[in-house]
């Protein structure tokens, strides 16, 4: 009877335990917040040619991990390499790449097969449902219609896979050695491949990016093949070559795990890559945990509260997106310490890299969204920006991964600017400005954008003239802003040699303006204005846009522009005439529509095209001019109409991050009008409240608590308790922490932020 007791005290002891054991663990679970499940990374990748709704991929990748990978629809070397619409995969790939309108490099694919041996990637192709898909950041999983699953995780520089096939099949799976050349190794006996790719652009002749890939499954049979003419070798163990690639098959119906990682440096750099970021993950689930801690901690940088869940998936998948550029590019040697091949100089160094963006693109917003959510990150990318320049002579202005030139100005000075402005001092910035003069007075080999297009004539005229140069006039309001960041970095640190040089041309921007027309517009070399002057008309003199786009890229000046544009009411009505113009196109010297012009059109908002950089920051400008109201309205109206989560959710190109920044800045209430200033421009926030978890430990708060699709409008705000009237927030008051509070209304107010000490920066007064 005692021990009957005994026994009943103890049973009722171990129930309590467990109980307290499962309330604790649901309470620990509950403060996890879990901001993976809003993020869908097939947004924006319902795209193709002729109309572009993201160009983006199903990305699974840790934040700048060095490699991604994503279920491959296109074919090999076709920039579009994942479209929603398509109903069939061809593989599984590691990607690098930026946009689809450039090829990929570093490229590798495993395709799973079952019954036949098929390795034309064509006929391999197998069709697929998106209600078979599971598209996350930490994890992918899409089941084919034979009944094949494959599934990813990713680490920064590898991925574990898992691929189940259906009992009874024979199982057969594909490594794909993408285009040009490749080199294969298999091991039978240690169920394992190894191999390099040397396929893309801007990857040059003899290197190397080396792979490992490790099964946990018996290697049944084996051989190589090349992709040419799709001959096969049983048998084989070793090829090399052009488009050389490897299969293996398992016992049949088996569920096997993959494991593979590369390197740039070495294949035994690959090796440990392998070895110290998925050694220790006995299965998927392992890695698929450790994804999602670290995306988590990464979103949970900014973390937002009273919206729709709408809302909080359109916010998370772009704060995702925005979270991938640049790449990281440096590995952790035996050491532990970085090290990168460097695609500069073909040699390995010690320190960081980073690579895979444009800053025609990323300047606006992508990289100041960094200085904020990613500072330690951004310091290493400075300092990373001045041995790129060292090691090839020409500062980065756009890395795939080596310097391709692409697009227009000089924009790296901008992202030491701003870094400088917002206390990241991480580098040498005499040496930044060096470096800046060289590029800034001399033409590269590489592209427009490597050095400067037109230097001589700029220089001697205060312009680029057209029609001797392509896009002249864009790009002479481009160079204009990036003097004025050599002027403000110059002026930051007391260096008055390089404020007498720039102090004058950043305000070339005056020499394309046309006070007749109110527009910029192309000039020619003897000061004449092109003529037959429309500005619905794309191309000539700008880039990738028209007149009524290019117009407001004084990004340091509004005061300037506002000023050549005969004062306030002129400057807000041709604001508003952006929005209330016909959305008509003038192809002009692009000879027919591209997909720019489409999604403008489609867009309906004028001429008013957000789906292409040169216009993002416009709907900010109505601050300069004592109309804050209509930042406002504007950019709320922006962020719901032409953004959500969906396959469809952008209103053209991603961009490496940049649309997706905007949005994700905007979302909180402020945009990046000028960066090297240190100042963020008010708009309206989507949220109730947002916390920015500062990597120094404090939190800036915006809250709204009156927030919604309705209530828009700044009715009055303060900052840490005090009244605040100004229309921009300095990145010094957001380090320090503190509280933004916004009374939101459904009208606008007259009165608020209308004063001139409540404008943003302009250089002029």
């Amino acid at each position: 009877m005692v021990k009957r007791k005994k026994a009943n005290t103890q049973m009722k002891l171990k129930l309590i335990v467990s109980i307290f054991c499962c309330l604790f663990a649901k309470g620990v679970l509950a403060q996890q917040k879990d901001w993976v499940q809003y993020v869908n990374t097939l947004q924006g990748t319902n795209s193709k040619h002729e109309l572009t709704r993201g160009n983006t991929y199903p990305t699974t990748a840790l934040p700048f991990g060095m490699h991604t990978w994503t279920p491959q629809t296109g074919r090999n070397g076709d920039g579009w390499k994942y479209q929603y619409f398509k109903d069939k995969i061809r593989g599984f790939q590691q990607a690098h790449q930026c946009s689809s309108w450039t090829r990929d490099y570093a490229v590798f694919s495993l395709m799973p097969m079952v019954d036949e041996l098929e390795v034309n990637e064509d006929k391999r192709e197998t069709k697929f449902s998106h209600q078979d898909e599971i598209a996350k950041p930490n994890y992918y999983k899409v089941k084919f219609e034979n009944d094949i699953t494959t599934e990813i995780s990713p680490s920064e520089r590898g991925a574990h896979l898992r691929f189940s096939y259906p009992k009874g099949k024979r199982s057969f799976l594909i490594l794909d050695g993408y285009t040009r050349l490749s080199g294969i190794q298999i091991y039978p006996k240690e169920n394992k491949i190894t191999g390099w790719v040397n396929n893309g652009e801007g990857f040059k002749k003899g290197w190397k990016s080396y792979f490992v890939v490790q099964f946990d499954q018996p290697v049944k049979a084996f051989g190589t093949w090349e992709n040419k003419g799709n001959t096969i070798s049983k048998d084989s163990v070793y090829a090399e070559g052009l488009g050389k690639g490897a299969f293996v098959q398992f016992e049949p119906g088996t569920k096997v795990q993959v494991k593979t990682a590369s390197s740039y440096i070495s294949l035994q750099q690959a090796e440990l890559n392998l070895k110290r970021e998925l050694g220790s993950d006995k299965a998927l689930e392992d890695t698929r945990a450790k994804a999602a801690a670290v995306w988590n901690k990464s979103l949970g940088k900014i973390e937002v509260e009273g919206g729709s869940r709408a809302d909080m998936e359109t916010f998370y998948s772009c704060f995702f997106r925005a979270s991938l550029f640049s790449r990281k590019f440096y590995e952790i040697n035996e050491a532990g310490k970085p090290c990168y091949f460097s695609p500069y100089d073909g040699k390995v160094h010690e320190g960081y890299m980073f690579t895979d963006t444009g800053f025609w693109d990323t300047f606006r917003a992508q990289f100041p969204l960094n200085t904020l959510v990613q500072p330690e990150m951004h310091g290493r990318y400075m300092q990373a920006m001045l041995d790129a320049y060292t090691q090839c002579g020409w500062l980065p202005s756009w890395s795939f991964p080596s310097e391709a030139g692409s697009m227009i100005g000089n924009h790296a000075i901008s992202l030491f600017a701003d870094a400088w402005a917002k206390g990241i001092r991480t580098f040498d910035p005499e040496k930044a400005l060096a470096a800046y003069y060289h590029e800034a007075m001399n033409k590269g080999p590489w592209g427009p954008a490597n050095g400067r297009d037109g230097v001589t004539a700029y220089n001697q005229l205060g312009y680029v003239p057209y029609p001797k140069y392509r896009e002249a006039t864009a790009k002479t309001l481009e160079y204009a802003y990036d003097d004025y960041c050599a002027y403000a970095l110059a002026k930051m640190i007391g260096d008055k040699h390089y404020m007498k040089v720039f102090e004058k041309p950043m305000f070339n921007y005056r020499n394309v303006y046309d006070p007749a027309t109110r527009f910029m517009r192309g000039k020619n070399a003897a000061g004449e204005w092109s003529p037959n002057f429309d500005p619905t008309e794309w191309g000539g003199p700008f880039t990738e846009g028209n007149a009524w786009h290019w117009q407001w890229s004084v990004f340091h000046d509004t005061k300037g522009l506002i000023n050549l544009m005969g004062g306030n009411k002129n400057f807000v009505s041709k604001l508003d005439s952006v929005f209330s113009e016909p959305n008509k196109v003038n192809v002009g010297s692009y000879g027919g529509m591209i997909h720019e012009m489409t999604e403008m059109v489609m867009a309906n908002m004028g001429q008013y095209a957000h789906g292409n950089q040169p216009i993002q920051h416009m709907v900010y400008l109505y601050n300069y001019a004592s109309q804050p109201w209509k930042a406002q309205f504007h950019a709320r109206e922006v962020m719901h109409k032409l953004y959500d989560a969906t396959e469809n959710g952008y209103p053209g190109d991603e961009d490496q991050g940049q649309t997706s920044s905007w949005y994700v800045l905007s979302a909180l209430g402020f945009y990046s009008v000028t960066p090297g200033s240190g100042e963020y421009v008010l708009g309206s926030p989507v949220f109730k409240k947002t916390t920015i978890n500062l990597e120094n430990g404090k939190k800036f708060i915006i809250e709204a608590p009156a927030n919604d699709v309705r209530h828009v409008y700044i009715k009055s705000a303060s900052l840490n308790g005090k009244n605040y009237t100004k229309n921009y927030l300095n990145h010094s008051d957001l380090l320090k922490g503190g509280v933004l509070k916004l009374e939101m209304s459904v009208k606008y107010s007259l009165n608020r932020g209308i004063l001139e000490e409540d404008k943003p920066f302009s250089i002029s007064k």
